[in-house]
């Protein structure tokens, strides 16, 4: 079959759509979907119109035959979870949670795309109910899905027992092309293959349409060959997803297929009904009310906007009502594994809940002052003493545990058909390792961490500003954080990335200037809601005393007549600049300032204590020079990429020595250019 892209046509059945089994009250069930969705997009004067009017039958049958769910409680935690990773097509959820019975009225879907609305543009976790995760960035819901599942198989290996049930629920992901395309689906596929998620099912919506055309002039890829090469289950694909027997068929075969995770190939015609049917016309633009009054009468739906009759609420809640029962039930499980298990049934409620164990904080490790140990070393002997007292503290590197110094000890890893341990292998999958720790942190139960070295970030930015954007409690550990990686050469070594994080809204960033500040630092990210990322040295550090240590900013060393700030290695340089100039009869400050974001967020006197705007202040710091003159008057930065050599020759060939601290504190105390 071709797909014709020429004019806009009145096409309801093409090739490609077989017979439309749908009648009666399922079909009226189905075109509030696609209208209700329509309608929304058409007020808004913007929005994603033809995927949602497409999907409605797949919504329609989730939401009332398949998934584990009860609209009047949309945070139980045994439900089932839902990623619609094309987040453009958010309207086929808001139509289909308001028919479901959730908390989302009419006038929320009116007021769609619109200024504090409950239904943006795209889903946003914690502005909707049922929404379980915040989607768009095209590609990162695959990997979420995996997140959601691989944590789902985790707590179900770490509480359930015999006879008794308490941790049971799947992952269902709705994606299209354009997920394909991108790179994290098969990093995210690959992994998911690898563990045998098999409480994972994706639907692929394979419409033949993008943004820009026909999907044949960007990829000839066959993706279901890929998902099975990737080690999952493809069933036959629904050639029409109108077809709903076929859909609960594939749906079937997915679930009785235990071992692996499932993708349903969905065959869908985008703007289905309306005269711009299968043309990139349906895709990103309201369809118009000439179209979707033909629509209307093509599809036999003869209502107005947003109006839907009662029947059509009475046949979803019907249907819903069933779906919700499972709520009681579990309800009445737990009760049993209560009394069955108590000690279990009481950490299980704790780790739902967030809360960390009691005197958690007893187990930070304290190093004493004279020793010198790296930051990445630090990290390590942090996060194994905690996670020995915070059995749900899980996570993994990039492939490189080693050099991270990320793997715990004293648990196994996580492996196909054994969910036991708390070391998860990501392989070199940074983008789906990011996605992936966001959606076991967002599904709860679980504190997740990954590490990889902090110029690799770049791979995996986008899924630590998702989780700045959803406050979820990720901890990004990134060692290797300057030249100080030395001979690996200017590839390896990042400068511009303490810049462009800091920059990022929600997120707290810090680069211990010593192993006690590193510990710290570890103890502040477990405490926080959102995300924190800890950046590491691969070289040691001196020790600063434990009593000094603040996360916020320590005061290294006394002096009154200048302050040196540093972060992570260039503390030592800023020591040793202050000793060169204490020659000089000159008394100098030394502030490690690890955080910016929480040094601005001390009281102002504190702030002036430890930084005085009254005294030349310069900041060191082997990163981008950008965003310094907020704390200091000049600083000794690095805005130039760096270069191949041992660690010590690049820090003296690109300045960043304590000789051209001092003699920047000298110039400014000689009356020169702040």
């Amino acid at each position: 079959m071709t797909t014709e892209l020429a004019e806009p046509r009145l096409v309801v059945h093409t090739e490609s759509t077989g017979v439309d089994h749908l009648e009666g009250a399922e079909r009226d069930a189905v075109n509030a979907v696609r209208f209700l969705a329509a309608d929304m997009v058409e007020r808004a004067a913007s929005g994603h119109p033809g995927t949602p009017m497409a999907l409605a039958p797949l919504g329609y049958r989730l939401y009332t035959k398949w998934l584990r769910h009860d609209p009047a409680k949309p945070d139980w935690f045994d439900r089932d979870r839902v990623v619609l990773s094309i987040g453009h097509a958010s309207a086929l959820l808001y139509a289909s949670l308001h028919l479901a019975g959730y908390d989302l009225s009419l006038d929320d879907l009116r007021s769609f795309r619109q200024w504090g609305s409950r239904t943006p543009g795209h889903p946003e976790r914690g502005e909707t109910p049922g929404i379980d995760m915040s989607t768009g960035p095209l590609g990162q819901g695959v990997a979420n899905g995996v997140g959601f599942a691989l944590a789902e198989r985790m707590l179900a290996a770490r509480y359930n027992r015999s006879g008794h049930t308490v941790v049971d629920h799947r992952t269902w992901v709705i994606a299209g092309d354009g997920d394909m395309m991108e790179g994290i689906s098969s990093e995210a596929a690959s992994l998911a293959g690898r563990l045998g998620l098999g409480k994972l099912i994706m639907f692929y919506d394979s419409n033949r349409i993008s943004l820009e055309g026909a999907t044949d002039v960007e990829t000839s890829e066959d993706v279901a060959a890929r998902f099975r090469a990737h080690g999952w289950h493809v069933p036959a694909p629904v050639g029409c997803v109108n077809d709903v027997d076929a859909l609960d068929q594939a749906i079937t075969a997915a679930i009785d297929d235990v071992d692996r995770p499932s993708l349903i190939v969905v065959h869908s015609n985008i703007g289905y009904g309306t005269p711009k049917q299968d043309t990139a016309a349906a895709h990103g633009n309201p369809l118009g009310l000439e179209s979707l009054a033909a629509g209307r009468s093509t599809l036999g739906w003869n209502h107005g906007p947003f109006e839907v009759p009662e029947a059509v609420y009475a046949h979803w809640a019907s249907l819903v009502t069933q779906r919700g029962a499972a709520k009681p039930l579990w309800d009445e499980a737990v009760d049993n594994y209560r009394e069955a298990h108590p000690e279990l049934a009481a950490d299980l409620v704790r780790v739902i809940s967030g809360r960390l164990p009691d005197g958690w904080e007893d187990a930070l490790p304290v190093w004493n002052f004279g020793d010198s140990v790296s930051g990445r070393d630090a990290g390590g002997v942090a996060l194994n003493a905690l996670a020995s007292v915070i059995p749900e503290l899980v996570g993994g590197s990039a492939d490189v545990s080693p050099s991270t110094k990320t793997h715990i000890a004293d648990s196994g890893d996580v492996n196909c058909g054994d969910w036991t341990g708390s070391n998860i292998h990501f392989g070199v999958r940074e983008h789906a390792m990011g996605a992936v720790c966001n959606a076991i942190a967002a599904h709860g139960g679980l504190r997740p961490f990954c590490s990889t070295f902090f110029v690799f970030s770049d791979y995996l930015r986008p899924a630590v500003r998702m989780s700045a954007l959803m406050q979820l409690p990720v901890v990004w550990v990134m060692t290797h954080d300057s030249i100080g990686v030395g001979e690996d050469g200017p590839t390896h070594q990042p400068i511009e990335h303490l810049a462009a994080f800091r920059a990022m809204p929600g997120l707290v960033v810090s680069r211990p200037g010593d192993a006690n500040e590193t510990s710290q630092a570890w103890a502040e990210a477990l405490r926080r809601s959102g995300p924190t990322i800890i950046v590491l040295s691969r070289q040691a550090m001196p020790v600063i005393p434990a009593d000094r240590i603040n996360v916020a900013a320590t005061v290294v060393r006394d002096g009154h007549d200048a302050i040196i700030i540093g972060t992570g290695t260039e503390v030592a340089v800023a020591v040793e600049a202050a000793t060169l100039l204490q020659g000089d009869g000159v008394s100098a400050r030394v502030v490690s300032l690890p955080s910016w974001e929480r040094f601005r967020v001390l009281d102002e006197d504190r702030r002036v204590g430890v930084v005085s705007p009254d005294l030349p202040t310069v900041a060191v710091e082997a990163g981008s020079s950008q965003g310094w003159l907020e704390f200091a008057d000049a600083v000794v930065g690095l805005d130039r990429f760096g270069a191949s050599a041992p660690a010590e020759v690049v820090y003296r060939q690109l300045g960043l020595t304590a000789e051209a601290v001092a003699d920047r504190v000298r110039h400014l105390l000689d009356g020169g250019a702040r």
